[in-house]
């Protein structure tokens, strides 16, 4: 079994909790991924796991073995750092095998397994070169080809993609998704790229200050935020989030009384609705105006001020309107998304129960 389990961990320097209280559950032959800003703690989540820091309180469990004070090479997982960590003076045969020859593997079951893993990663023709020789995407191979050969069922990734340029990175995604896949591979993956995370994960740990923000399927994450951290964090661009005010005929946003976007109170409320949800109408909806339009190619990204609240419009195609221009904004109730402003916790679905602005 291949199962990771943390069980309320923690990890202090000093007074700082680098990660606070953290629980999961790695399945077996599935694809984790820890996803959150710079400092939220998931990179230290990964080196607890790998025992390459100690964990303060709480308990790892790795196919039902509590590993919490255990050596890390005796957790029997592979790890993928950012920067390849590959031995410059080696060649890339040396660097794959390197584990193997320091744990003392015969040379003939270095070489069957080389070759297998050369083959699986694409690098057969590469064996002979140094690291130096090497794309940023053949030295990435190159690292998960020495993670492989090892045959561990469990492989740790430290944001392994970020140093590659954004069509490399495509690339990558579905190459090591597939190898997972192939492999049977458990994989808990760090990276603060949402692109990644909802394109290659079974599951997401949204995390925040140390702390879980939300755990599901990428799917869940997107539809269903559970604060407002979660709803920025996840698409692009960003949910919008409007504070919202009471109006004389429902919740309306804040400086803009004239319509109702939902029913009831509006005050200590804010109103969450993805921009790719927003159409431009003929008639009815939210009077704003445009104040930035930009061209992406495949579709166009508007901003529009509405009362004291601005939103983004993403539309399919290219729409030639000037900064300036007068618009109608609708979506549909179910779209719509409601947070408390105080504590930023999703606000259940009682916003359902209202109409189409």
């Amino acid at each position: 079994m291949s199962e990771i389990v943390l069980e309320n961990v923690s990890k202090r320097y000093g007074a700082v909790r680098a990660v606070d209280g953290a629980s999961f559950r790695a399945a077996s032959g599935r694809f984790l991924v820890l996803l959150g800003p710079s400092g939220c703690g998931k990179s230290t989540v990964l080196r607890l796991i790998a025992g390459l820091e100690e964990v303060t309180e709480g308990r790892i469990l790795i196919g039902g073995r509590d590993v919490t004070r255990v050596d890390p090479d005796k957790r029997h997982v592979s790890m993928v750092f950012q920067s390849y960590a590959l031995f410059p003076h080696l060649s890339v045969a040396e660097n794959i095998v390197f584990g193997l020859k320091v744990r003392g593997v015969a040379q003939a079951e270095r070489d069957a397994r080389l070759a297998r893993v050369a083959d699986l990663v694409g690098l057969s023709e590469q064996l002979a070169r140094k690291p130096s020789q090497l794309s940023g995407g053949q030295r990435q191979r190159v690292a998960l080809a020495r993670a492989i050969i090892a045959e561990n069922r469990i492989c740790l990734m430290d944001e392994p993609l970020s140093n590659l340029d954004a069509q490399l990175r495509h690339g990558m995604r579905v190459e090591i998704r597939a190898l997972q896949q192939r492999l049977d591979m458990t994989v808990v993956y760090v990276t603060h790229d949402q692109v990644e995370a909802m394109s290659m994960a079974d599951r997401v740990i949204l995390m925040r200050a140390g702390r879980i923000e939300q755990e599901g399927a990428p799917d869940d994450l997107y539809a269903r935020p559970a604060s407002m951290f979660a709803a920025r964090f996840i698409g692009t661009p960003a949910m919008n989030l409007v504070a919202l005010a009471d109006g004389p005929r429902g919740a309306a946003i804040r400086g803009a009384p004239e319509v109702a976007v939902l029913p009831g109170r509006g005050a200590g409320r804010v109103l969450g609705v993805r921009p790719e949800h927003v159409g431009l109408v003929a008639e009815g909806g939210v009077p704003g105006s445009v104040t930035s339009v930009e061209y992406h190619g495949a579709d166009t990204v508007l901003g529009v001020r509405v009362g004291e609240e601005s939103l983004f419009v993403r539309a399919p195609g290219r729409l030639r309107l000037g900064e300036g221009a007068a618009v109608r904004l609708g979506w549909e109730s179910a779209a719509t998304h409601l947070f408390d402003a105080a504590s930023g916790t999703r606000i259940e679905s009682s916003h359902e129960k209202g109409g189409s602005p």
